[in-house]
């Protein structure tokens, strides 16, 4: 029979680790666990979960690490999460259909998932192949912000590629927001994965500035000009563009005080990393 390894790459994640691992552990052939060095008992817990636990060194595009556990799994599929997600009962039996390879119930993609995969290969480009073996499934993703799902604010499905044959998907390991590069057809799972991604501000503003800093570099390898225009692009138009979009366009209003926070952090992101950006230019020139 088929079998399925859950992998995760984690470091310092006592706090969402177990929560994670109960809810696939009557689900996975095995787990495995590929952790930074943590300094918490991360891999305390996933031992008593049961999990292999590998140690990596912190390297600064986590993908790296993410990849070295695709590498470590020895199942037919391969179930890639991150410690701060959570497999609803509905999602593992759909996963159970997709391992065993019953067929799938639906004939038709629903058009928010196909809207929302146009959108992402409009950005990155085209992933996988039209025709052929589908080896490799989106999952959608419902976010938990400050205790709370958002449901607008262009947040779902806020689809990503989970769920894959093992030897037939791998990460480039070039960015922290890159697509998995997929050598077969892509489709969708349709129920959700729960991400408690921003239980609390404190942990939010942790990420940001992580996403900040790695934008910042981006900004840099790529030249961006620190012209007046400029400026004004990264600190005005960028964060008013994407907070009326997010908050008007997309309907976060309708998220309460969480849909707001969400779409005002995601405007300040621009300037933040452009700040960084120049900050760190000028120190390079002294």
């Amino acid at each position: 029979m088929a079998k399925l390894s859950v992998v995760l790459a984690t470091r310092n994640e006592e706090e969402n680790i177990g929560r994670c691992l109960e809810s696939v552990r009557r689900l996975a052939d095995e787990i495995i666990v590929v952790d930074e060095n943590s300094t918490d008992k991360t891999r305390e817990i996933a031992e008593d979960f049961g999990a292999k636990v590998y140690l990596e060194p912190h390297h600064d595009i986590f993908h790296t690490t993410k990849q070295k556990a695709l590498d470590y799994a020895a199942g037919d599929w391969i179930l890639q999460l991150d410690a701060d997600e959570m497999v609803t009962p509905e999602l593992a039996k759909e996963i159970v259909e997709v391992v065993k390879g019953t067929p799938r119930r639906w004939s038709k993609l629903p058009e928010l998932f196909a809207r929302h995969q146009r959108l992402i290969e409009q950005r990155d480009g085209s992933i996988g192949k039209k025709t052929g073996e589908v080896v490799a499934f989106f999952i959608p993703r419902r976010n938990i912000f400050l205790g709370k799902p958002l449901i607008h604010a262009g947040v779902y499905p806020d689809g990503v590629i989970r769920l894959v044959k093992r030897g037939k998907a791998y990460f480039p390991e070039k960015s922290v927001h890159e697509q998995m590069v997929v050598e077969g057809k892509t489709s969708w799972l349709l129920n959700d994965l729960f991400h408690y991604d921003s239980p609390t501000l404190k942990r939010y503003f942790s990420r940001m500035n992580r996403y900040t800093d790695l934008h910042a570099q981006e900004l840099k390898e790529k030249k961006i000009s620190k012209s007046v225009w400029a400026f004004l692009l990264y600190t005005i138009y960028k964060p008013l563009y994407t907070f009326c979009s997010l908050y008007f366009r997309h309907f976060g209003f309708l998220d309460g005080v969480p849909g707001f926070l969400w779409c005002f952090f995601s405007a300040l992101h621009f300037p933040i990393a452009y700040f960084k950006y120049l900050t760190d230019n000028r120190e390079n020139e002294s």
